[in-house]
């Protein structure tokens, strides 16, 4: 099956075709009109960043989606669920107060926030998947109980996934904490021989599960939650995932995703912005050079399709040689492997597909 991916670029010469518009636009054709209904209660799913990253979605932007949620008569919240990793969104207090410093208060964004896995992470439901990996997914109790989704989300690099769009932001970003775990508990972080232990992992690690032993760093990897802030900061690049482990992992997600959006088959509608395309997810409290020029905005309501004709559109740029990306500068060359060469991230789609989230097959229609 061929799934309709639509594509809006950035380029504009006049009121009529600025990004505001192009996204009421792509709203619009995209038919999210006949997806949500009148009384609705429907989540904006987005990352509103960690604090001192600044390429997650542009609040103005998110504005107006809200709005045109509210023409067809539903009722819009903002929405995300809290960290596994102990950052400055781990409970819902410092999350909301991260999201309002970052402009996504109601009298910019038009909408209220709501934590959807409660104040401490605590408000999840289990869902029925019966799938490799797992036989239920922990979702977030307020995501599940939605009746329509809007999921926005900004598509960059990511250093476990080799990159994050829409089924990223599906898996972790509607997982409760503990659903985040079961997904991240198989990647967890390997130390090589050539360790200095200077202690910056160890100073970086949440949970204090990093010792020092024989002049080496290590993990005691029953405590250990697999967030990998050591593989950030090690300045000797010593940090490292077994690759055996990023398939797995991958396909966790992909399942996690399934979990999603299974009670509401037909009602989430899916918006990529390929802009500050960053070697990094939004998690890191920095965001770094963009690896690719700006390309634009695609909507579906298919996730697979619409992260595989992104992945696609990153891929035929070229790269920019004073960013991150390593190689495959080239047209046409895998970029996110030029960030990330032991990560298949094409994963996402390959497996999203086998287990009947989406289509890899796209028809991609520019307005």
């Amino acid at each position: 099956m061929v799934s309709k991916v639509y594509f809006s670029d950035f380029r504009s010469r006049n009121s009529r075709e600025n990004k505001i518009n192009k996204i009421k636009k792509l709203f619009k054709t995209a038919g999210f009109e006949d997806i949500i209904n009148k009384g609705d209660l429907t989540a904006i799913k987005l990352h509103f960043g960690e604090k001192g990253n600044d390429s997650y979605i542009n609040p103005v932007f998110v504005r107006q989606i809200v709005d045109e949620v509210k023409k067809v008569g539903a009722k819009p919240f903002l929405t995300d669920t809290n960290t596994l990793y102990y950052g400055s969104r781990h409970n819902s207090i410092d999350h909301l107060n991260i999201a309002i410093l970052h402009g996504f208060d109601y009298a910019v964004a038009g909408a209220p926030l709501i934590i959807a896995d409660g104040i401490r992470g605590e408000n999840e439901i289990e869902v029925e998947i019966n799938l490799k990996h797992f036989k239920h997914a922990k979702i977030a109790g307020d995501i599940e109980k939605s009746d329509s989704m809007v999921v926005l989300s900004h598509f960059k690099g990511h250093g476990m996934s080799g990159f994050g769009g829409a089924i990223k932001n599906l898996a972790m970003g509607c997982a409760s904490p503990a659903g985040k775990l079961e997904q991240h508990e198989c990647a967890k972080p390997v130390i090589s021989e050539e360790c200095i232990s200077c202690g910056k992992c160890m100073a970086a690690c949440p949970i204090s599960v990093m010792y020092a032993e024989n002049g080496k760093t290590k993990i005691n990897y029953e405590a250990c939650i697999a967030c990998n802030n050591c593989l950030m900061v090690c300045p000797e690049s010593v940090i490292d995932l077994d690759p055996a482990t990023i398939q797995p992992f991958i396909e966790k997600m992909a399942e996690y995703a399934y979990g999603v959006v299974k009670n509401k088959q037909d009602k989430v509608c899916y918006i990529n912005f390929l802009m500050d395309i960053t070697p990094d997810c939004d998690c890191v409290p920095w965001s770094d050079s963009p690896i690719v020029p700006d390309i634009g905005i695609l909507a579906s309501n298919d996730p697979v399709a619409l992260d595989m004709a992104s992945y696609d559109l990153v891929n035929q740029q070229c790269g920019f040689k004073h960013s991150l990306l390593d190689h495959n500068h080239e047209k046409g060359k895998d970029k996110f492997r030029g960030l990330y060469e032991k990560i298949e991230g094409d994963i996402q789609m390959k497996y999203g597909e086998k287990i009947g989230l989406g289509s890899m097959e796209y028809e991609l229609i520019k307005l």
